[in-house]
């Protein structure tokens, strides 16, 4: 990961005092190193900046500098572009759902969690491909339906140019509704998949005779995002720190999957 971050920071003049009488600045890897682990582990800015070397402003800033610097987003699409060149993308079938979750500190894009007891919380709605590969992203307050979140996801997806070539769009039954049909044919999908509930009078035990859509890719990447510790439990106040998070989750996805495709045949 250091290899393709690496390339991608702000050139810094050197960092030289006439005197020599000031502290040196912390290395990127270092920070790196503490801020992917408090992205996996949720831990504070203090605990990870004891294991990078740096304080918890000193992490925070260099955060900031790299998310002006559009570090997280350049590489998010080399991580995209380049899991696309080598396995390629199956947009033949698109699963797209939402996941809540905790944000005990609040802030923006934050609300009270409905099956939370009004805790504060924070949603994604994510699309993924046929094999659960994350291809865009929305995300607000807990308190929004799924529904709401469906415009955002689908333009996020348009973003990439990966739209015009989803075949079949599979969702829950959530979204079963006159608004979601109107949304998705605006984006140009015409085979959409509703999952249905069991009629009425069907026996426990039974097999549901109503379609329930290829949805299990989406449930196991939201399976995935949710075993980083910052995004099960955010403690970011801002948007644009979330979806850094989520950026950073979403490459290292990537990246496993790419090591596990060149090893395939050693298996």
């Amino acid at each position: 990961m250091w290899a393709a971050v690496s390339p991608l920071l702000p050139v810094r003049p050197p960092d030289a005092h006439p005197l020599g009488c000031h502290r040196g600045r912390i290395p990127d890897r270092d920070c790196l190193y503490a801020i992917v682990f408090r992205l996996v582990t949720g831990c504070s800015w203090r605990t990870a900046g004891r294991l990078g070397r740096g304080g918890a402003t000193t992490l925070r800033a260099r955060r900031d500098e790299w998310l002006d610097a559009g570090v997280f987003d350049r590489l998010l699409e080399e991580a995209i572009c380049a899991y696309d060149k080598v396995i390629g993308l199956d947009l033949s079938e698109v699963a797209l759902d939402g996941s809540t979750h905790k944000a005990p500190s609040g802030g923006e894009g934050t609300g009270p969690n409905p099956t939370d007891r009004a805790k504060c919380g924070w949603k994604w709605s994510v699309a993924t491909d046929r094999s659960g590969i994350p291809i865009g992203w929305a995300t607000d307050g807990a308190n929004r339906h799924d529904s709401k979140l469906l415009g955002p996801t689908l333009e996020a997806v348009a973003a990439r140019g990966l739209l015009e070539d989803v075949q079949t769009l599979h969702l829950d039954r959530g979204y079963d509704s006159e608004v979601t049909r109107e949304t998705c044919a605006r984006h140009g999908l015409r085979d959409v998949v509703c999952a249905k509930k069991r009629p009425r009078g069907t026996a426990r035990g039974t097999k549901n005779p109503q379609p329930l859509g290829l949805r299990w890719p989406v449930e196991r990447t939201n399976s995935w995002f949710s075993n980083y510790g910052q995004l099960r439990r955010s403690t970011d106040r801002f948007i644009a720190h979330r979806l850094a998070q989520v950026a950073l989750a979403v490459a290292f996805i990537l990246t496993i999957k790419l090591f596990a495709w060149a090893d395939r045949w050693n298996r």
